[in-house]
């Protein structure tokens, strides 16, 4: 075994025993709290991308159907119309605020819970309590191999949502919905026409797919259910287009995988006029799977015409060094489109003043997200804000 193996395994086996605490609070927390969850019919979706569209998609049906829901997802917990400012990075807060949180939903009346759920929530038991009566499998592709290893130990993690679950809703489409052996309810593609736009792609059908299975498990008025998503509003950081009075296109999305990065490049391809550009700026978080890297340095450059390379949440990682792992994927017929600049509102910059009319300009990485992480020091940060800001400073040259 070579010595980064060895290390890897080290840390694997360091997190089982870390998990040991792990479950002990979970099980402390879930009893403080009354065992709130048991009190509620909770939706869990799980995957690698299209978890936080799910979940609001559903969520917004729900809601529409007059069912009192609440929601906690990577962008945030709501407990019907009221958004909560719950202040974690992570989608899945440990257990102690887990619970709180369900236990505060109980008491406001809520019925449905519906929940996104990460592989480290179920590795470390963060959704402990949670008798999930819905489980949602949207696709496992390639990410968090930084701690899971290989893509064996991180599917059969994503996998454990499914131990206990009345219904399994399943992408018959990818290749995970072989490994659950329980009562499936498979989907694909939606069928629906007039899609809102934000919508838009082959990647968001499977999202539509994945709620209309799951709302239609609970019974809900498919005509309803057809209305809600025709009139979707969106996802923050999720395909979030800013219209600031440019006459280029800028969409913000929290792609941060290769093949989310990959999806929404394939679509915004689809969208651009003929003989436009379409120019992506993006980075890699730092301290994280570094194995993904080079992946997203090739389906970037494969699919943009301009790709520039910038910061993410660096950590305590030097911003070159991650660069250079993704450029490393990226082949040598393509290297005269790319462009390293380390500083990310630099790289936004950058990526305006040279789109033209009909253009789009591709934010990926960091989405709804509101601080950025460089060193020890979280400084606050919004890819949308910064991007209407750079537009506002180049207005009188537009």
């Amino acid at each position: 075994m070579d010595q980064k193996k060895f290390k890897a395994e080290v840390k694997w086996k360091v997190q089982r025993v870390k998990n040991l605490w792990h479950f002990v609070r979970a099980v402390w927390a879930v009893a403080r709290n009354g065992y709130p969850a048991r009190k509620l019919t909770v939706i869990g979706v799980t995957g690698t991308d299209g978890k936080t569209t799910t979940c609001t998609l559903i969520y917004e049906i729900l809601k529409a159907a007059g069912y009192k829901t609440g929601l906690i997802s990577t962008v945030s917990a709501k407990i019907g119309d009221e958004e909560i400012d719950t202040g974690f990075h992570t989608t899945n807060p440990d257990a102690t605020l887990m619970q709180k949180i369900i236990a505060r939903m109980v008491k406001e009346g809520v019925t449905h819970l519906v929940l996104e759920v990460t592989a480290h929530g179920l590795d470390q038991y963060r959704v402990m309590g949670c008798n999930f009566y819905i489980g949602v499998l949207t696709n496992i592709t390639h990410e968090h191999l930084d701690d899971f290893i290989d893509m064996t130990r991180y599917q059969n993690t994503k996998l454990k949502l499914f131990k206990r679950v009345k219904y399994a809703v399943l992408n018959q489409d990818d290749p995970s919905y072989k490994m659950i052996n329980v009562k499936t309810i498979p989907y694909g593609k939606t069928k629906i026409r007039n899609i809102a736009e934000v919508l838009a792609g082959d990647y968001n059908k499977y999202n539509i797919g994945a709620a209309e299975a799951v709302v239609g498990i609970l019974k809900v008025n498919k005509r309803l259910s057809d209305q809600v998503i025709k009139s979707f509003g969106g996802v923050p950081g999720r395909r979030e287009e800013v219209k600031a009075g440019q006459k280029f296109r800028v969409i913000v999305d929290f792609a941060h995988t290769p093949n989310a990065l990959e999806q929404v490049l394939k679509q915004l391809k689809k969208e651009l006029p003929e003989n436009k550009k379409l120019i992506a700026v993006f980075g890699a978080t730092g301290e994280r799977d570094k194995t993904k890297r080079p992946m997203m340095g090739e389906a970037a450059s494969r699919l943009a015409d301009v790709v520039i390379i910038t910061s993410d949440d660096t950590r305590m990682e030097s911003q070159d060094e991650i660069a250079e792992q993704i450029m490393s994927g990226i082949n040598k017929r393509y290297s005269d489109k790319v462009i390293k600049i380390n500083d990310r509102r630099e790289a936004i910059r950058r990526a305006f003043k040279m789109a033209k009319a009909g253009d789009i300009v591709l934010i990926a990485g960091k989405g709804h997200e509101k601080t950025i992480l460089i060193g020890k020091q979280d400084r606050p940060w919004s890819d949308a804000g910064v991007a209407r800001e750079e537009i506002d400073k180049l207005r009188p040259i537009m």
